[in-house]
């Protein structure tokens, strides 16, 4: 059998699942938006929009600890240093629960400005501000679950995840409808009922989750052990966030991004607004298949980098590159064959549905070169290095998309804003493919547990 062999089908063995998860996590969303714009209005389909870039800004930080998290439980897994993932998993926890404890707290006092801040038209500020109210005051039950199922993946589980998503999934996607109904007794939460019902679903997964662990004597399983460790290790949270901050940093920069181009998108008014909602949507899932790809990279590259095995690390980089443009590029082209069926699924309004078939058209491709670029910053990663890829993802987003889309908003209207999507992607892309090439694959790598 071939080297390449076992590498393809351990790699798409563990990305099934993972894509799966992902999927799931979208799943939510995208169903919950149809709830509220079929069974409410578009207006509440706009004033969630609205709240999207705050959700990613915010788990941007957990995210970015996930990552760091992640790597180092996949180099402590791959160089057989099973000891150490409780102290990795403890540290992350403890601070991820002093964080999303002080974003509640502060969040749910000022949510009302917070939406004012984003420039949200006054026919939806209301609503907004009640969703952002609920979503800020649960995020302490997101952060978590979200790290649980990260981390599981570190030591090669995927599928422990994927299980924890489909159930969480389930529970919200009941729920929604019966709380935005008051339906068997249950109080009638109108738009905040996807908040809620998101709130109590990862309630009753967590719980599923510890004892299903703890019945498997799985290495993340809430022991003792784990317990022990949940404090603030200072030469572990320095290994994590040496790793974590750039990428969270990098994360949030772009939710930065994402907030001044909502903010010009708003100018537009209310559908431009939905609009904006739904695109975003749809372009969630071609995105989160490149991310998932992207976390498969870092993660089983992770392992080899503690396994001292660099020739198949670069094996893994050719193999994430490769399900890029089959399955990124391939359900963008499914996508651009039927447009107006996809988008009606989110909108019901033919005037806004027109505008954000438009807009797709426009930016929906560049999940090709996006999904190409995570790939070789992924690898770099898995390797400890996360600082020179978020500086120049940073630098393609301040100085090409910012004033791209402002530029081009003011030439070229609403799709000007879109526009700059494609042109900080394919500017992403070439800046990380050209390090990697001429600058860290020259150099040693080496483990950090």
């Amino acid at each position: 059998m071939s080297a390449a062999t076992p590498l393809w089908t351990t790699f798409l063995r563990f990305l099934a699942p993972l894509m799966l998860s992902n999927a799931l996590q979208s799943l939510f969303g995208t169903v919950s938006n149809i709830y509220l714009g079929q069974m409410i209005g578009v207006e509440a389909l706009a004033a969630v929009s609205t709240f999207f870039p705050v959700m990613f800004f915010l788990f941007a930080f957990v995210m970015g600890l996930s990552t760091g998290a992640t790597v180092l439980i996949g180099q402590a897994f791959g160089a057989g240093e099973h000891g150490r993932i409780k102290s990795i998993v403890g540290t992350t926890l403890a601070i991820a629960l002093l964080l999303s404890i002080s974003i509640a707290l502060i969040g749910g006092l000022f949510s009302r400005q917070l939406m004012m801040l984003l420039a949200t038209p006054a026919d939806i500020l209301a609503p907004a501000s009640a969703y952002a109210r609920i979503m800020l005051l649960t995020m302490p039950l997101g952060f978590v679950f979200l790290l649980m199922t990260a981390m599981i993946r570190g030591v090669g589980d995927a599928l422990t995840p994927l299980l924890a998503l489909a159930l969480s999934t389930a529970i919200g996607l009941m729920l929604t409808p019966l709380l935005i109904r008051g339906s068997f007794g249950l109080p009638a939460a109108g738009i905040t009922s996807p908040a809620w019902a998101s709130a109590i679903a990862n309630a009753l997964t967590l719980i599923a989750l510890a004892a299903y662990l703890r019945r498997r004597k799985h290495a993340l399983a809430p022991d003792a052990a784990l317990l022990s460790h949940l404090r603030l290790n200072r030469a572990m949270l320095g290994k994590i966030l040496g790793i974590g901050l750039p990428s969270a940093i990098g994360m949030v920069v772009m939710a930065v991004a994402e907030l001044v181009l909502l903010g010009l998108v708003n100018g537009y008014g209310s559908d431009a607004t939905a609009a904006y909602g739904a695109v975003n949507q749809v372009m969630g899932y071609t995105q989160f298949t490149a991310m998932s790809i992207s976390i498969a990279v870092s993660i089983l590259g992770a392992q080899a980098v503690g396994g001292g095995d660099r020739a198949r690390l670069d094996g893994i980089v050719r193999t994430g590159l490769a399900f890029n443009l089959v399955l990124t590029g391939g359900l963008v082209a499914l996508i651009y064959l039927a447009p107006r069926a996809v988008l009606g699924i989110f909108i019901t309004d033919d005037a806004v549905l027109d505008l954000a078939k438009g807009l797709l058209y426009i930016a929906l491709w560049s999940s090709v070169p996006f999904g190409l670029a995570t790939v070789f910053s992924g690898a770099m990663r898995a390797a400890g290095v996360a600082l020179t890829p978020m500086l120049l993802s940073i630098f393609a987003i301040v100085a090409i998309e910012l004033p791209a889309a402002v530029i081009l908003s003011r030439s070229i209207g609403l799709a000007g804003v879109w526009a700059a999507y494609p042109i900080v992607f394919c500017a992403m892309l070439i800046l990380q493919t050209g390090y990697y090439l001429m600058v860290w694959r020259k150099r040693a790598i080496r483990r950090l547990v």
